[in-house]
């Protein structure tokens, strides 16, 4: 067992710097494609963070009565009066016991009228004629789910008789949101397994270049009894090497590509605050881009000397 990994050893490193030229390449060759491979795992992270909450967090609202919308006298259906503070404790107790609801927040006319400065701040016009009394009470609702959203509108819409007014989802954006969501999931795992493949493909063709170039060697090996495990296991060590080796140096562009987005990120005061992605993030993929150059170059090395044996 001493004499056979010392073989092993001898043997991987003398092939190594046989072949420096194409070590080098193979090393590089491991460490772009799973750069690019890690730089669309991070960025599918990226997506995974800044879409959980609006994935999870899609919220209606559930406007209540008031006296702009209190029609007394009006045969179809609407708010016969403002809503009572019993109507919006009773709406309130509803949210607090739904299943379907996360989380809630009541807006009272005061708040209505200071988000409207908010919104309308760059036009004092408009905001001049906002009555702070005529605005209505609401409740905004975080459903659990994005597709509960519809289920919790229905609940609560058409009740004029419990002082609910109306109830404004958003319906389309929700259905493309979601939609949005898997459609960019989908890509960019359809882009990383193409990645890897094409690793794969990349360190076959090296292992068969260098596989070439002592095929001689490799058949007098033959001659004299050595066994295709014998003569497999070296180029196997000098593939996962080179993979490991690589992968490395694509661990540390990947996290490097961390601290470049999530300095852009703090540049961008709050616009892509919810898109981020943690060294926690960045380590995982790390370690899971080395384990698969290791693994890659052992399996490409293996792959490349098949046609240089009878196995």
């Amino acid at each position: 067992m001493a004499l056979h990994l010392g073989y092993v050893t001898r043997e991987t490193a003398v092939s190594l710097r046989r072949n420096l030229l194409m070590t080098l390449a193979g090393i590089l060759t491991v460490a772009v494609s799973l750069f690019l491979f890690g730089g669309v795992l991070l960025l599918s992270r990226m997506v995974d963070h800044g879409t959980a909450r609006w994935k999870n967090g899609v919220e209606l609202e559930i406007f209540l009565c008031s006296k702009s919308t209190a029609e007394p006298d009006s045969a179809k259906p609407a708010c016969r009066s403002e809503a009572s503070e019993g109507q919006i404790a009773a709406v309130r107790t509803e949210l607090e016991q739904s299943p379907d609801v996360r989380r809630f927040r009541f807006f009272s006319k005061e708040d209505a009228f200071n988000e409207a400065k908010r919104i309308f701040a760059g036009d004092p016009e408009l905001l001049s004629n906002i009555d702070p009394e005529g605005l209505p009470v609401s409740f905004r609702v975080a459903p659990k789910r994005a597709e509960l959203t519809e289920k919790v509108a229905a609940h609560f819409n058409n009740r004029f008789n419990d002082g609910i007014d109306t109830v404004l989802t958003a319906k389309e954006q929700v259905r493309r949101l979601l939609a949005g969501i898997r459609w960019i999931r989908g890509l960019f795992f359809a882009i990383a397994g193409v990645l890897l493949a094409s690793s794969l493909f990349l360190i076959v063709n090296t292992i068969r270049l260098a596989t070439f170039a002592r095929r001689r060697e490799i058949q007098v090996m033959k001659l004299v009894g050595a066994t295709n495990w014998f003569i497999r296991v070296p180029f196997m060590c000098e593939g996962l090497i080179q993979g490991a080796i690589g992968a490395g140096l694509a661990f540390g562009g990947v996290y490097g590509l961390r601290v470049i987005l999530s300095d852009l990120v703090d540049r961008s005061k709050n616009l892509f605050s919810a898109f981020y992605v943690t060294g926690g993030d960045a380590i995982a993929i790390g370690l899971l881009i080395v384990a698969v150059g290791a693994t890659v170059g052992a399996m490409g090395s293996a792959i490349g000397l098949r046609r240089f044996l009878d196995a």
